[in-house]
């Protein structure tokens, strides 16, 4: 699991990053508001399997920033699977960067 604030008695997690291991792909969930600060551990988990398959699940997703945007954008064009896209994130998603 990743994220870029831990949880404490002060603060938040921004976002969840969690990746497990599910058949013949890689599962990576994200859950709460993706932004720049998450975007670099977004791009390692994604590119560090391989050729294995990556699949993103963002029904937890609440919202992303441009940057956390461009790099859902950048992981889907490397072939990443997004499923569970709430509405307005795929609004975002399919619109001209």
């Amino acid at each position: 699991m990743l994220g870029t604030r831990l949880a404490c008695g002060t603060c938040t997690v921004d976002c969840w990053i969690g990746v497990e291991h599910a058949g013949d792909q890689w599962l990576v969930r994200l859950a709460g508001r993706l932004s720049v600060d998450q975007v670099p551990d977004l791009l390692k988990v994604c590119g560090e399997h391989g050729s294995d398959p990556v699949k993103i699940e963002l029904s937890d997703l609440l919202s992303a920033d441009a940057a956390g945007i461009d790099a859902l954008r950048r992981v889907r064009r490397a072939g990443v699977l997004l499923t569970g896209t709430p509405a307005y994130i795929q609004l975002k998603l399919d619109s001209p960067a």
